[in-house]
């Protein structure tokens, strides 16, 4: 039964926003049944807890690789594509709602249901500014300035995500290091990419850096955000991403921009459109 936040929690401006400039993925927030998800509905408590559910979702996932990319994957590989999926749509629950509103949901993996369309979820409880108007609503957990609030985002993602890493990353040939690395890209990546749909890329940026430094255990590494200079004097932003996706597994020529495999003169070649 959902808590007086539902149907519409004071998160829902940012995930509405975030539905405007992204039409592919929508939040819906409504009430979460514990049975297991039917269809194409994935809960990812029941994915952490590994079985028929989890089996499913991975076999659905390594036919959507070898349908798209023309060829199978590995199985260490399907399961990182899986919890990418899983981890990015977390990640911009968090994210958002923080960048937008600076408030923050309080998610278990229980309360998300993901599905082609997006995500429905259910919210009780939320960090916010002590000076927020909603500090005073039900469910409220109001934490005293913006550094606060940067903790208490790091810490409800990271519990969100551990039992989620846990799951995967023997699937995946991961271990602790590594698996908190791509929390920390699905961090930064979820809200740069949608903070450059809002038109606030270089703001999204700014907020990530303060956000994921490089020093807050358990994640690992931070944005890490650095520029490249092309032939024209033009300054490009990139980043390494801490984890591999092993694309490259599939198709070895396409690296992702931000892989570690991609030097910085390819870099600058596709940022600057040279080729």
């Amino acid at each position: 039964m959902l808590s007086a936040l539902a149907p519409t929690s004071p998160l829902a401006p940012a995930w509405e926003r975030m539905g405007e400039v992204l039409p592919a993925f929508r939040v819906r927030e409504e009430g979460l049944s514990p049975a297991a998800p039917a269809g194409d509905r994935w809960n990812p408590g029941e994915l952490a807890a590994g079985g028929a559910a989890l089996d499913a979702f991975l076999a659905r996932e390594a036919e959507r690789v070898e349908r798209d990319y023309g060829a199978p994957a590995r199985p260490d590989v399907v399961a990182g594509f899986a919890l990418h999926r899983l981890m990015w749509s977390s990640a911009a629950l968090f994210t958002v709602p923080w960048f937008l509103l600076r408030r923050v949901p309080i998610l278990a993996p229980a309360d998300i249901l993901l599905d082609d369309t997006g995500l429905t979820v259910r919210v009780r409880h939320f960090h916010c500014l002590v000076d927020d108007p909603a500090a005073e609503l039900p469910g409220a957990r109001p934490v005293r300035d913006a550094e606060a609030l940067r903790a208490a985002l790091r810490s409800v993602a990271a519990e969100h995500f551990a039992p989620l890493l846990t799951t995967f990353g023997p699937l995946m040939r991961r271990r602790e290091r590594a698996l908190w690395g791509m929390a920390s890209d699905e961090l930064t990546e979820s809200l740069t990419y949608l903070g450059g749909l809002f038109g606030e890329e270089e703001r999204a940026r700014r907020e990530i850096e303060l956000l994921l430094p490089g020093s807050t255990a358990p994640y690992t590494g931070g944005a890490g955000f650095r520029e490249l200079t092309d032939a024209r004097g033009r300054r490009h932003t990139t980043r390494d991403r801490i984890s591999c996706c092993l694309f490259y597994t599939i198709r070895p020529e396409d690296t992702c921009l931000t892989c570690p495999r991609t030097c910085d003169a390819e870099r600058v070649e596709r940022l600057s459109g040279i080729r």
